[in-house]
């Protein structure tokens, strides 16, 4: 007997409409319902996508019937009430990182979750990325051996020149804005993913360019939310990992990973490839005695499907999956809120590190 389908609402229609509204109806959801602060960006979106219920008050949207599941695409401030609001509904929840604006939050909600057994999953989608899925298959099966250390640099910019744009909500620190939020998530997920719990951060935060305007006024005011990251991270299983990223590096040379162990080296290199991890990775790699590296295949298990719609399409897809399949089985699959708790609770350590300099060192039961 099939299935009913799973019923979900998209809170959000910028990434929510460009990625997850697409992907829920090509994965088999149905999507019922989606909500913006905009009605008129409501309507677009429902009517673009054939969805039968537009909101603007996600709360409206929370109490409608035949609803399963939210998905939330909203601004970091935003996710801590709506994903708060949407469990204590009975609803399964997907939302977007960073998982919230700090960690007592993002505690909050993780500790919801759990008391409610509903599934709860963050959508760090890079997980499913082939590339990124074949180098943790390879270091599991012993391909690098005893990790000695992890380099990851993520160098891009504009390239017309700096100059001041309009504030947003990303400016500001104070409402989860920042690079390292939007972008040093991602890869602070994957090296968690690939080696284990962090014993130990330090890092440090800056702003290199601040101007930004009010609408039209020509009125400056100053971002107070990071363009540039740099972090050192231990991991208790041994080894560590550094990784340099910012937004203010004109024709930078855009994304590289670069692994060292005891026992053979691996290296994703993305030149020109944007924030994100190509759809289709490149891997490669050598053991001792080898001439150089050379290019490893990834198999075709971990690259399903094409979608050309977006370049994170794919992985999106394959995290929605997921998705599904812990709601059947009633679980909440990796990447769940535990690991954006984490994820949330080294980026702080990352601010705290910043802010005096010090190190700051995990708990072994954290």
């Amino acid at each position: 007997m099939t299935e009913p389908k799973i019923r979900i609402g998209v809170v959000g229609v910028g990434f929510g409409a460009v990625v997850h509204v697409p992907a829920f109806q090509s994965e088999g959801l149905e999507v019922v319902a989606v909500c913006a602060r905009r009605e008129e960006k409501a309507r677009d979106a429902a009517e673009q996508f054939a969805i039968p219920s537009a909101f603007t008050d996600y709360r409206e949207m929370l109490g409608m019937d035949g609803l399963d599941a939210v998905a939330i695409a909203t601004p970091v401030s935003t996710h801590h009430p709506i994903t708060m609001d949407a469990l204590e509904a009975g609803k399964h929840v997907l939302c977007e990182k960073p998982l919230a604006i700090n960690a007592i939050q993002a505690r909050e909600m993780w500790e919801k979750a759990e008391v409610t057994g509903l599934t709860a999953m963050v959508a760090h989608e890079f997980r499913f990325a082939s590339g990124r899925m074949r180098v943790k298959e390879l270091i599991d099966e012993g391909y690098i051996g005893t990790l000695h250390m992890a380099l990851m640099s993520l160098a891009v910019g504009p390239r017309n020149g700096f100059r001041a744009r309009p504030w947003s909500e990303s400016d500001d620190a104070g409402k989860g804005g920042g690079f390292l939020g939007a972008l040093g998530s991602h890869y602070i997920d994957c090296l968690r993913h690939w080696f284990g719990e962090v014993s130990s951060v330090s890092g440090r935060l800056n702003t290199q360019f601040q101007d930004r305007t009010y609408a039209d006024l020509e009125e400056f005011v100053e971002a107070t939310s990071d363009d540039t990251y740099n972090f050192t991270l231990e991991f208790a299983q041994g080894g560590w990992a550094n990784m340099i990223g910012t937004s203010a590096a004109a024709f930078g040379s855009g994304a590289r990973v670069e692994i060292y162990g005891r026992d053979g080296t691996l290296a994703t290199p993305q030149p020109g490839a944007g924030f994100n991890p190509p759809p289709l990775g490149t891997i490669l790699g050598a053991k001792p005695g080898d001439k150089g590296l050379s290019e490893l295949p990834i198999p075709a298990r971990l690259e399903p499907f094409s979608d050309d719609r977006d370049g994170r399409m794919m992985p999106f897809r394959l995290l929605v999956r997921e998705f599904i399949r812990g709601i059947r089985e009633g679980v909440s699959p990796a990447p769940n809120l535990l690991d954006g708790l984490r994820c949330q609770e080294i980026m702080a350590a990352i601010r705290e590190s910043s802010f005096t300099g010090s190190v700051v060192r995990f708990d072994e039961q954290q």
